[in-house]
């Protein structure tokens, strides 16, 4: 496999036969030129809505393979509801294996949920599973397949729910935007390279001539830990093409808008492993709904949005000009590209991938910690070993680092200072000369609906081990059978989640909202989804409210199913009933 040309992959031109072939795979809001979505564009609406899970051919970048699809799009339909209304799926699956649709962010009955083995059994080749639920909140969310590895081959869709009473954000026009990543490689395959080689997809290592040079030291430091600082993405641009709306950067999906409108962007990562780093130069966006809860209004220049996180934005473009919207890979291996603009067929400038950052102490958790000379980690004075075949021992000889972690063979760390890094803006973008989201910035617009505080603290550790590939919580893989985390009905909880990994996590809780410690008590921004980055810690305030067993898990596909997964369990109080 050749390495990425930075100069040739986003070279763009007139749509040719592959972006014409695309054109009627896609649902009409993600059909280049869309004018937004309105009441004329089809989608799946109202109380009762039939799908298909089926398998389709999908063409992009010239070439054609093999998609799970919904209703024979990719992306599959966007879903259109309302707060306050009942809706019945009738899911048929067409598939020669098992199949599901878990509702990402909705807040419903645990049975409906969708995960095969927690909630319900899945749904069986050529049978028909019907999911009834009352809609009860508003906002962006999305849906996808829980089985296997479907969502990584084109099984997910948008949703968006109008609120009952009149939106608080005002706009024009809407466009949503649905980044996600594609393979002609079958995902089975990527994994089974990943445990084979780590670092298969990383086509980024350091040299001695990267750049600046790694001591020695540091790469005695990097070499005992099995990883380099430019492992930053499992699966990168090398095997990925970078989607906008099922678009390659070559097909430049357009959405179109007229000067001087609102124009509100809900951006969704569907991503089966990729982290996107949005722009739109010369734009500025303005931030005002996150995971589907609306935000006080934040101007930014750039924001991170991981793995099934979404963000609503509003831009006001008042030149009569093209811009390009950039969802750069967080490693940089590639980007997503598209196009806003007031006719079909403008374009912007396409801007250059930027340097990829590489992982420093802060992302060991080991800031501020001492160093030798020559820049490598002076182990003693951390009270750190290396073990005699060179594998790192961070304080794990008896676990006084991490307490209630499992020392296991999947645990290839313990960060010894994790820091909370809810006011970081992500990997490689703290000094990129504009104004970047953080979890900090985010202030609910509406006062937080449990004000008790915490009548406890749970601290779950993200563990790993690359050269493995193995992932887990507190050193346990789902596959171990784990206890699952308990909770009391209505309890209010603090959760802290360490992360021991050199990865950037998305962690998801089904069935609950969170609200993320950032500072600003009472309106502290809810969540379903949290990035914790690496060598960090994030905590979170919840109260157990939805009885059941609900999963909870990274959202990068292949962490999830190599073991970071666990179910969480809520049970009505002693003496109450169910």
């Amino acid at each position: 496999m050749q390495p990425i040309d930075r100069r040739t992959m986003l070279k763009t031109g007139a749509i040719g036969v592959a972006g014409l072939g695309l054109s009627s795979l896609m649902p009409a809001w993600a059909q280049t030129g869309t004018a937004g979505i309105g009441p004329e564009m089809p989608m799946l609406s109202g109380e009762d809505i039939a799908i298909e899970i089926g398998a389709t051919p999908f063409t992009v970048g010239g070439r054609t393979g093999h998609a799970i699809t919904m209703n024979g799009t990719l992306p599959a339909p966007l879903i259109r509801l309302r707060e306050g209304q009942n809706v019945r799926f009738a899911v048929t699956n067409t598939l020669d294996v098992d199949s599901s649709i878990h509702w990402h962010g909705l807040l419903l009955p645990f049975d409906m949920d969708g995960v095969p083995g927690v909630s319900f059994p899945g749904i069986r080749p050529r049978e028909t599973f019907t999911y009834e639920f009352p809609v009860i909140q508003a906002g962006t969310y999305w849906y996808h397949s829980h089985s296997g590895l479907q969502e990584a081959m084109g099984h997910y869709g948008p949703i968006v729910i109008d609120p009952a009473d009149p939106d608080p954000v005002r706009y024009d026009r809407e466009h949503v935007i649905v980044f996600s990543d594609w393979s002609f490689m079958h995902p089975h395959q990527i994994m089974e390279r990943l445990k084979q080689s780590p670092d298969y997809y990383n086509r980024q290592q350091n040299t001695l001539f990267d750049g600046r040079p790694m001591t020695a030291g540091e790469r005695a430091m990097w070499g005992g830990m099995r990883m380099m600082p430019s492992d930053i993405a499992d699966v990168t641009g090398a095997t990925y093409t970078y989607l906008i709306n099922g678009h390659g950067p070559q097909e430049n999906w357009t959405g179109l808008f007229r000067p001087g409108e609102r124009v509100r962007l809900r951006m969704i990562n569907a991503s089966a492993m990729s982290i996107m780093n949005v722009r739109i130069p010369g734009l500025a966006m303005t931030v005002v709904n996150a995971d589907g809860e609306n935000v006080r209004p934040v101007a930014v220049d750039e924001l991170q949005i991981s793995v099934a996180e979404t963000y609503d934005v509003i831009v006001t473009p008042t030149e009569d000009r093209a811009y390009t919207l950039v969802g750069e890979s967080i490693d940089r291996s590639g980007m997503a590209r598209a196009t806003l603009a007031p006719r079909l067929g403008m374009e912007a400038e396409v801007p250059p991938l930027r340097e990829r950052p590489t992982l420093t102490m802060r992302d060991m958790g080991m800031a501020g910690m001492a160093e030798s000379g020559d820049g490598a980690v002076d182990h003693a004075a951390m009270g750190h070993d290396m073990s005699g075949d060179g594998a790192m021992e961070h304080g794990m000889r008896d676990g006084s680092l991490a307490p209630g972690v499992a020392l296991t063979p999947g645990v290839e760390m313990i960060a010894p200072m994790p820091q909370d890094r809810t006011g970081d803006p992500g990997l490689g973008l703290g000094n990129v000369g504009h104004r970047v989201l953080t979890y900090t910035d985010l202030i609910a617009l509406d006062p937080n609906p449990d004000p008790r505080p915490p009548s406890r603290e749970l601290e779950i550790h993200l563990t790993g081990n690359m050269e493995r590939y193995m992932w887990s919580f507190d050193g346990r893989r789902f596959s171990e059978q784990v206890e699952p985390f308990r909770f009391a009905r209505d309890e209010r909880v603090r959760v802290k989640l360490v992360n021991d990994t050199m990865m950037t996590h998305p962690i998801h809780l089904h069935g609950h909202f969170f609200e993320i410690v950032n500072g600003h008590d009472g309106h502290q921004p809810r969540k379903h989804t949290v990035n914790v980055l690496p060598g960090g810690f994030v905590r979170f305030d919840f109260t157990a409210d939805a009885p059941g067993d609900w999963a909870f898990h990274c959202h990068l596909m292949m962490h999830m199913h190599a073991g970071m997964f666990n179910i969480v369990t809520v049970r009505p109080l002693e003496g109450e009933g169910a």
